[in-house]
């Protein structure tokens, strides 16, 4: 099977030396089973039948020596193969998140966030439970069953012959079950995923939900989703129960016919008492992991569903990489220039069609229009979120598909209206941009987003939690800790996309006041809604419909009496609503 072969070679072959190990104690366990059921033979008759008291002490002390080292190597494979199995589950989440924070943005806005969490905390512990404990337990059965088929072909084949022709037929039926119970897993699993997406939204838009009065309708698309999973589960557990029964029937007949055999044989004085009772003895036993083993392979089949799911997460390449001949970007001058610039989001669906226009640099540069005009692609083109799909973006006169995305990134710094605040301390906050930086070089960010003064009048000033999303803050707030992460970072090029259209008048004072100290001496390109902000920006692009319609200093295109003055007619209130419609139209 590719995905065991693949599962195995892939994450239990690094602990080769400690599975030897757990091995070898899965042997001795199986070797003592063995012996329990050799045992049985002096037992029933140098013990019982024939009185002989000299063997009375040497076969208790066997027995109590088979169980002590039974139990003792039992312990023992099970540690180990516990930890193997943990660490496992550390190798393969590691990885899938290392993964993941390099696929592209367009793989995560096409990808529910409860999918991914689904995938990397629930398939991984089915996966764990088929590398670990399945293996484990089916390692241990086959070692189980090897010794004790040993023990009864040694005391008669044909008996034994006789008794395990049950075997390939109950392996037939476990095999049909393992594939149907895979099927039902993989569904289970995609279930829960989708859970997992309902509940994250639910929950984060508690309030949204509270305010439209929407808790019953929530309880109702949940609970069918409960219902869903309920059914699904059930299925599945029917279906692994099915091997119990089929696996009953198969054994008795078995042992029916190896105690007829058997006593005919004991009858006819062919055979001791003993001997038969050792037999039986040895094929109880063997039944038992021949029993675990079909339950087992029920799990298997579920960590093999689920090793489906996160395999193909694993295997999905990022697009956006480096080249391989790509260099660091090392650059004296940080202009930003747009070489007839295309790019669509699908084959569909042109965002951008043929843009030229150039951020000089140490300059600032604002795009303003209508939504969806393209201002935020053309943004996010420039630290490589997205590929362009013709034309080019150059930093420095250097192609950005040409450098390191590392490089590019860290001569970048981005503030935007959605604010991606941990639930972490103000100071862990401030310093995501740049680990390692001092006290002093944090507070002075923050005096300069002019965040300082509120940060210390909180109860616990720079060690105050935030909470998930920045929750326990304004959005004044948040939006002044996420300038002074910028300020921290110190890069050569700043991007703004919308940092102040969430914010009321006051806010947006503070915030602007802090944008202003923040945008001295770098190369800034602002998208921005509110014309207000933007007045004093050194060149200023009309995007409409993905081209660009204007462009020129904020007086310029007054005097132009386009577009653009219609928007800052209608948003200064110097025009009359009649006049500005259709800028009215294009702003929503």
């Amino acid at each position: 099977m590719p995905l065991l072969k693949r599962l195995v070679s892939t994450y239990l072959s690094p602990y080769r030396w400690l599975l030897a190990q757990a091995l070898f104690w899965m042997a001795v366990a199986a070797a003592t089973t063995g012996a329990m059921a050799k045992l049985m033979e002096p037992i029933i008759d140098e013990v019982f039948t024939n009185r002989n008291q000299a063997m009375l002490f040497p076969v208790a002390a066997g027995v109590l020596i088979a169980f002590g080292l039974r139990g003792i190597s039992t312990y023992f494979h099970s540690v180990q193969m516990n930890q193997i199995g943990q660490s496992i589950v550390a190798d393969i989440q590691r990885q899938m998140y290392s993964h993941l924070l390099r696929l592209d943005l367009a793989f995560f806005h096409g990808t529910s966030a409860g999918n991914l969490i689904s995938r990397m905390v629930n398939d991984v512990g089915l996966m764990r439970l088929a590398v670990a404990e399945c293996l484990t337990g089916m390692g241990k059965s086959v070692l189980t069953l090897i010794v004790l088929v040993a023990v009864m072909f040694q005391q008669d084949w044909v008996l034994a012959t006789g008794a395990f022709i049950v075997f390939p037929v109950a392996s037939y039926f476990v095999a049909r079950l393992g594939k149907r119970f895979r099927k039902v897993s993989a569904s289970t699993q995609a279930e829960l995923g989708h859970f997992s997406t309902i509940l994250n939204q639910t929950f984060q838009g508690a309030r949204h939900v509270k305010a439209y009065g929407m808790e019953t309708y929530e309880e109702g698309r949940v609970g069918g989703i409960i219902e869903n999973l309920y059914r699904l589960v059930h299925k599945g557990f029917r279906v692994s129960a099915l091997s119990g029964p089929v696996t009953e029937i198969l054994s008795g007949l078995a042992i029916v016919t190896v105690v007829v055999y058997g006593g005919i044989q004991v009858i006819n004085g062919e055979r001791t008492a003993g001997a038969l009772f050792s037999f039986i003895t040895a094929f109880l036993l063997a039944y038992e992991p021949m029993k675990r083993m079909a339950k087992l392979n029920s799990q298997l089949q579920g960590g093999l569903a689920a090793a489906d799911r996160v395999f193909a997460l694993l295997d999905t390449p990022p697009s956006i990489l480096d080249k391989r001949d790509a260099k660091a970007l090392d650059v004296t001058s940080h202009d930003i220039r747009f070489q007839d610039v295309r790019f669509s989001y699908g084959q569909d669906s042109t965002a951008i069609q043929g843009i030229d226009l150039d951020v000089p640099d140490g300059h600032t540069v604002a795009l303003v229009g209508p939504s969806g005009a393209g201002k935020s692609t053309l943004l996010n083109l420039i630290p490589r979120f997205y590929d362009v799909t013709g034309g080019a973006v150059l930093v420095g006169g250097a192609d950005v598909r040409d450098v390191t995305l590392a490089s590019l990134r860290g001569h970048i710094a981005l503030v935007s209206q959605e604010v991606a605040l941990f639930d972490d301390t103000i100071r862990a906050n401030i310093a995501y941009g740049r680990i390692g930086a001092t006290e002093d070089e944090i507070v002075a960010a923050a005096r300069g987003a002019a965040a300082h003064d509120f940060i210390m009048g909180l109860p616990d000033g720079y060690d105050t939690m935030v909470g998930e999303f920045g929750v326990k803050l304004s959005g004044g707030q948040r939006q002044r800790v996420s300038i002074a992460r910028a300020m921290l970072r110190n890069a050569p090029i700043l991007l703004l996309d919308e940092a102040t259209s969430a914010l009321d008048t006051e806010s947006e004072r503070i915030v602007q006041g802090a944008l202003k100290a923040l945008q001295q001496g770098r190369t800034t390109l602002v998208v921005a809604h509110r014309l207000s902000t933007i007045v004093d920006a050194d060149r200023i692009y009309v995007i409409d419909d993905g081209q660009v319609a204007e462009a020129g200093t904020h007086g310029e295109l007054l005097r132009r009496n386009g577009i653009y003055a219609k928007l800052w007619g209608m948003q200064s209130g110097a025009v009359s609503p009649d006049a500005g419609a259709p800028a009215q139209a294009a702003m929503q």
